[in-house]
């Protein structure tokens, strides 16, 4: 789910991410389908930033297709939010909206800590083991940081504390949860990446407490503040930012 800086190439990138894409029907409706795919994969591994401009024909040419359903996959990103047009510029890749963002966490760190926490009991030991090699890998990437690689990680290991939650409806909730950030390539540590220190360090407190056996209110507590903690740390960046322009 996230952003990296929005300046670089196409590359041969587009062409990786639209391999064996194919579509029934009409050509032009499967050569669209095509650079929908393409272009939406780049922006949701954060190889296409907020801000990135989207060069069509440039697009085109690394697909080997003409501009027309180049242009028709731009417009369908647009109508998804994905992309905005901005004068004298043309398609660029749209940035996160602060308030789509803050409504999203809010809502994730009370289903997910619910979930989290309904979950607990059924955790096995091995899966304890895979969480904390999971983190292993998160607390490695922070030498060399990819808020990209990072953002995945952290999906994975959260995945597997609130996957046996034993309520459908809010393991429900909690996936669109995650859909909806990755939507809007919401990474925070891509703006705050000292965050990413801290919950390493969280997750590591999370697995102790799953792995005692404290109370349900003890690990929905510690996995909603965990959550609220990243909120807090892009709200505070996204002020600083604000007061400095």
């Amino acid at each position: 789910m996230t952003v990296r800086a929005g300046t670089g190439h196409v590359g041969t990138g587009v062409q990786a991410a639209a391999a064996g894409t194919t579509v029934a029907g009409n050509p032009q409706s499967s050569k669209s389908q095509l650079a929908y795919d393409a272009v939406k994969a780049k922006i949701s591994d954060g190889s296409y930033g907020a801000g990135f401009r989207l060069v069509l024909g440039r697009i085109a040419k690394e697909l080997d297709v003409s501009v027309v359903p180049v242009r028709e996959a731009i417009r369908r990103l647009e109508a998804e939010g994905l992309i905005t047009f901005e004068r004298n510029i043309g398609a660029t890749v749209a940035g996160i909206d602060p308030t789509e963002y803050l409504h999203t966490m809010q809502t994730l760190s009370i289903i997910e800590g619910a979930a989290t926490a309904l979950s607990a009991p059924l955790i096995t030991d091995v899966e304890i083991t895979k969480a904390r090699r999971i983190n292993e890998q998160m607390r490695e990437c922070l030498s060399h940081f990819d808020p990209v690689r990072f953002t995945s990680l952290n999906l994975e290991f959260h995945a597997v504390l609130f996957t046996h939650c034993p309520n459908p409806h809010i393991l429900d909730l909690v996936h669109r949860g995650w859909n909806r950030l990755n939507a809007i390539r919401a990474s925070t540590f891509n703006y705050v990446p000292g965050r990413a220190q801290e919950s390493v360090a969280e997750h590591e407190e999370l697995l102790q407490l799953i792995e005692t056996g404290a109370d349900v209110d003890s690990i929905e507590r510690a996995a909603r503040n965990h959550r609220a903690a990243t909120l807090i740390a892009y709200l505070k960046h996204a002020e600083s930012t604000a007061e400095g322009e």
